[in-house]
């Protein structure tokens, strides 16, 4: 008797943990945050599981006018795993300006989080009875240099659009760049009815001065309000008219550098995360074998030209140090730009003992709360155990590069696979595979064709507008690092050519000879003193790739499509 209570009592435990196991995690998302008073918006709930139950929406009532909602699912089916997923889609309207939570929704016994929404009073006015009107802001109008100012593009309307076309921002000395896909929503001033495109830049100025946000320019093709003859045929064109709209130009009032900041770089940013881990917590490795760290530098409101490196090259005796190519990334979500530098470093000790790695420190100005402010991480120390043969510890083939860019050459992922000491055949049988196929390579860049006159032929693999962007950005900021890595894409896109050395010997005059500078430069260590105007300049004018045809010259971007 008691054997069957205790089996009862088990099983209902179970069922209880099972439940607890089986609990549904629902997601909440807004389509944008800041909305305004009066402006519609989207809620998204995403449930991965089934939930409990059905949703009770009415707790949204008490700040929102719920709109509209509808129901959607998903299901796929990948390496044999299916998931599914269950959406709930509201179209939503603030009932008063201020900070506002979107509270607990309960599915059952299943439940979203809340999630703060800020609320603006709407500050957009039609000029006099306007159809369609552009409205531009500028946040902050008096930044700091190389600082982020989040410019806001407003298009309303009240006629169906058919057509429509849009200049992009335009400022001196300034880094633009778009952020996200734009939001359509709709809204209601003075008691009329809009609908509004959104579409959202980060611009990053790169002087300290008065600078103008030129107007943007809208083409834009409307359904007219004549009545349609009552015999239109199939093949008759409806009745349209064409405007053009242009918004009111912005001021921006460049800050320099403030004398209050001491840091070796300039870096702004909303906020910013240093961070570390390593291949082996216990911070112990054995002699000729290496212990990986990955440091990660991630920052918001700033480009990745700006992050400083994070290799402290002070040597330590007794351990040799291999960094791997960084890892660059920028994510444009619509509240701003958030750049990420990743570097991983393999430290080999030749010798038992124990070493110490420096702090790392990052001054930074947060242009939120206009202050200095410093990233830390505390100094590290490595223990090396004695190996089965400590005599002595060859170095990695990464070394084993072409001579004229051993320290830069994009070969450097081989110090990672080291794996012991003890083994030197086998690092010398690399070693000569390595300088054999570097010998193949001279030798087919040796009797590879002349390239002259024949730039109309060539493929071009990366779209040149998003490259010169890129080399443009790094030239601007003075980044060696990511003016190389430019290069490097645009000449293996451009000749095949893996290195800096390779691209010159396709090079004439001003670019050749820039670029064997920058070569010098990174080699050498100084990437502090390089300047990039010169190499920029020696870029843009050099002979185009491409005829160019087939690209349009009204340099106007399509705002939506029909």
């Amino acid at each position: 008797m008691h054997r069957h209570s205790y089996s009862w009592l088990l099983y209902g435990l179970l069922m209880l943990l099972s439940t607890a196991i089986q609990a549904a995690e629902i997601q909440v998302a807004v389509d944008r945050n800041p909305v305004g008073l009066n402006e519609s918006f989207q809620i998204t709930f995403t449930a991965s599981e089934d939930p409990d139950g059905n949703p009770d929406f009415a707790p949204l009532q008490e700040n929102f006018e719920i709109l509209s909602q509808q129901r959607s699912s998903n299901s796929s089916w990948v390496n044999g795993k299916s998931s599914r997923s269950e959406q709930w889609i509201l179209r939503a309207m603030a009932k008063q300006a201020g900070e506002l939570f979107i509270p607990p929704i309960a599915f059952g016994a299943d439940s979203s989080k809340p999630l703060k929404l800020v609320v603006n009073e709407n500050t957009a006015a039609p000029q006099g009875n306007d159809e369609i009107f552009l409205d531009v802001t500028a946040s902050p109008e008096q930044p700091y240099v190389q600082s982020q100012v989040l410019y806001t593009l407003k298009l309303f309307r009240k006629v169906q659009i058919t057509q429509a076309s849009l200049s992009e921002p335009e400022i001196k000395d300034a880094l633009v760049e778009k952020l996200g896909e734009d939001s359509t929503y709709a809204t209601q001033i003075k008691g009329v009815d809009y609908w509004v495109t959104e579409r959202k830049y980060a611009i990053f100025p790169q002087q300290s001065g008065v600078f103008t946000i030129a107007p943007l320019i809208l083409n834009a093709e409307y359904l007219s309000n004549q009545r349609q003859p009552r015999f239109n045929g199939f093949f008759n064109r409806p009745d349209t008219e064409t405007r053009r709209v242009a918004s009111k130009a912005i001021t921006l009032n460049v800050q320099a550098v403030p004398a209050s900041f001491k840091g070796p770089n300039w870096l702004s940013a909303e906020s910013l995360k240093l961070s570390e881990t390593w291949s082996d917590s216990s911070l112990q490795t054995k002699v000729g074998e290496p212990l990986t760290r990955t440091l990660t530098l991630s920052a918001k409101g700033a480009t990745v030209g700006q992050l400083p490196e994070l290799l402290d090259k002070t040597a330590i005796d007794g351990i040799k140090t291999y960094p791997d190519q960084p890892v660059l990334k920028e994510d444009k979500e619509s509240d701003g730009l958030t750049a990420l530098r990743e570097e991983k470093i393999a430290f080999i000790p030749s010798k038992p003992g124990e070493y110490s790695l420096p702090a790392l420190d990052i001054v930074w100005f947060n242009t939120k709360t206009q202050k200095m402010e410093t990233a830390h991480l505390p100094s590290v120390k490595l223990t090396a155990l004695a190996g089965a043969t400590d005599a002595h510890v060859p170095a990695p083939p990464a070394t084993s590069t072409a001579p004229q860019e051993p320290a830069t050459s994009p070969v450097t992922t081989s110090p990672i696979t080291v794996t012991s000491s003890s083994d030197t055949r086998i690092w010398q049988s690399v070693s000569a595979t390595l300088a054999l196929g570097w010998l193949l390579t001279i030798v087919v860049l040796y009797r590879r064709p002349s390239t002259k006159g024949s730039t109309a032929k060539r493929v071009e693999l990366v779209p040149e507008t998003a490259l010169e962007k890129t080399l443009k950005r790094a030239c601007w900021e003075n980044n060696p690092q990511a003016a190389k890595q430019a290069l490097l894409q645009w000449g293996k896109a451009e000749f095949g050519a893996e290195s800096l050395g390779a691209i010159t010997a396709h090079c004439t005059g001003a670019l050749r000879e820039e670029i064997l500078a920058l070569n010098r430069l990174l080699y050498s260590g100084r990437n502090q003193d390089w300047q990039g105007r010169n190499l920029w300049q020696a870029f843009s004018t050099k002979p185009a790739a491409t005829s160019g045809e087939g690209k349009s010259n009204d340099g106007l971007e399509p705002l939506f499509k029909i």
